[in-house]
């Protein structure tokens, strides 16, 4: 483009002198020529910008990880005027880390048409990939004057986690919610609501869950298994707020994530129905939401993806318990990066449950081997980034 500026600048002062020297028609059309180009140039260019529409955006809300999301720009010109190159800087980063990652677009929009273009974009990591065009700049046809298009332009994605096979138990404790009726459909339980099955009499069977009128039908008596609440109050907790600032953030919060995922995925398949809890920022409260089946956890993972903030801002999680005193759970899973000892030690003597968990994620395995176990009523289970399966292999929920 300066170029373009100084060639016309050396064209017109020939032109100048030209017509100096040579007092001729042609002399001074050719001098008006070239004056009136770039200003003709100026001129389309500008009242061209005052036309323009421009629209940004991603037809997929929602991505896996490692595969390809397309996003489109497109721009409208409405004017009679040909636009010679529009210019886009796009800079695109997850929301976890500040690595802001950019490129450049290039194409012409010609008159009273549109011009769209479409990029791919992927992640490794899960979380939210927030895309801005950071820059759009229109040139004339000449390229000797540019103009921004000073519009804001942004979008984003949701990469969502992936959920890794778990080793461990689901234990049932006499904790249950009272107020629900939801029963396992494959094992019986000790619950007298709700008969799971009938079956012959064996050896050792209770007497009063003999069904009598039935055994006097039959001559033989009929046992009642009662059904297994899987309704208990176990709850999946993860802590995002973050403990360092490092080349570690990144996968540190794709882990937890995908751990939380595990968990929960790991539950499901046992018939446990559970909460999960965190932070959302965009409502600035802790967010509890119940885990029935693979719908509701796929539904509460895009909740939590969303709820996260660039700032990263989180509460601390001892705000949560504080605000539930009279919490009773069968089973907390506390799920965090490397935290001070302060709320591990509050977890371990202040929430009621009958079993509890903390996954650390750490950086490396020397960490892990390295982490204290100083909390008698809690469970500690580092988890190396990126090693959920082999880190959590024998878990009780």
């Amino acid at each position: 483009m300066l170029l373009m500026k100084i060639i016309f600048a050396i064209l017109i002062i020939v032109c100048a002198i030209f017509y100096i020297m040579y007092v001729w028609n042609f002399a001074l059309v050719l001098l008006a020529v070239i004056i009136a180009i770039p200003v003709i140039m100026f001129l389309s260019v500008f009242l061209a910008k005052r036309k323009m529409q421009v629209f940004f955006s991603a037809s997929e809300k929602a991505a896996s990880k490692n595969e390809n999301f397309p996003v489109q720009l497109r721009i409208v010109n409405d004017s009679i005027f040909h636009i010679g190159k529009a210019e886009a800087t796009i800079e695109f980063y997850n929301v976890f880390n500040d690595q802001i990652n950019s490129f450049e677009l290039h194409l012409p929009v010609q008159a009273k048409n549109s011009q769209s273009t479409t990029f791919q974009l992927s992640s490794r990591y899960c979380g939210i990939i927030k895309i801005r065009c950071a820059s759009l700049y229109i040139y004339d046809p000449l390229r000797i004057f540019r103009f921004r298009i000073e519009r804001e332009l942004e979008t984003e994605v949701a990469v969502m986690p992936e959920g890794h096979e778990l080793g461990g138990i689901v234990s049932f404790t006499d904790r249950i919610n009272e107020e629900s009726s939801m029963f396992s459909e494959h094992r019986p339980g000790d619950d007298p609501s709700e008969v799971f099955d009938l079956r012959d009499y064996h050896a050792g069977d209770k007497l009063n869950r003999i069904h009598w009128k039935l055994s006097s039908k039959k001559d033989e008596f009929i046992v009642k298994d009662y059904s297994l609440p899987v309704d208990v109050p176990s709850t999946l907790f993860i802590n995002m707020k973050c403990y360092e600032d490092s080349e570690h953030t990144l996968p540190v919060f794709d882990t937890l994530v995908e751990t939380l995922v595990s968990l929960s995925q790991f539950m499901l398949e046992n018939e446990r129905v559970h909460n999960i809890a965190f932070y959302s920022s965009r409502i600035a409260a802790f967010k509890e939401i119940v885990i029935t089946d693979t719908e509701s956890l796929a539904a509460a993972v895009k909740d939590l993806i969303l709820s996260i903030s660039d700032s990263l801002s989180c509460e601390a999680p001892q705000l949560y318990f504080d605000e539930r005193p009279n919490l009773a759970l069968s089973s907390l899973t506390f799920i965090t990066q490397t935290p001070d000892d302060n709320i591990l030690s509050y977890i371990d003597e202040n929430v009621d449950a009958d079993l509890k968990n903390a996954v650390v994620v750490v950086n490396s395995p020397d960490d892990a081997a390295a982490f204290p176990d100083a909390w008698p009523e809690m469970r500690i289970l580092p988890v190396v980034i990126g090693r959920i399966s082999s880190s959590i292999k024998d878990i009780e929920l």
